[in-house]
């Protein structure tokens, strides 16, 4: 039964796992050519929610939690962008060049929202911690 501390550290888990997956992509944005051939491929995770509702036996905590949690790590599959540059040294036949289907601007974004969900997070576990502190002091002191 996973309790709220649970549900927090996996979400952060998943967080960081986003960001590096997206600093990968702007890292990569320019990479034409790979040990696996072609261009780099952008990468996004899919992110599933497993949905937790508590047993009978603790009815009064109606409180469903989904606890969040990375299924996989997809390559985009388009077709790389293609861009004209005849002299560069991975120029096709025709003088174009394939590059990797990465808006910087937009994974910027995402980094910065992926960043900031992480942060409420942290602040989310320290909300809960000091909540738990209280309560076991009001506890002692009852």
């Amino acid at each position: 039964m996973p309790g709220s501390l649970e549900v927090l550290a996996r979400s952060l888990s998943v967080q960081r796992l986003r960001v590096d997956v997206i600093a990968s992509n702007i890292a990569n944005a320019e990479t034409t050519r790979t040990p696996e051939g072609g261009p780099y491929r952008r990468r996004d995770i899919l992110q599933v929610a497993n949905e937790y509702r508590p047993d009978f036996a603790s009815a009064l905590d109606r409180m469903t939690l989904a606890v969040p949690k990375v299924q996989a790590v997809l390559e985009d599959q388009e077709e790389p962008r293609l861009v004209y540059q005849p002299g560069h040294p991975d120029a096709n036949q025709e003088g174009y060049v394939s590059y990797p289907n990465i808006n910087v601007v937009t994974s910027m974004t995402d980094l910065m929202t992926a960043s900031r969900l992480y942060q409420a997070n942290i602040v989310a576990v320290e909300n809960v911690r000091n909540m738990a502190r209280d309560a076991r002091s009001l506890a002692q002191s009852a």
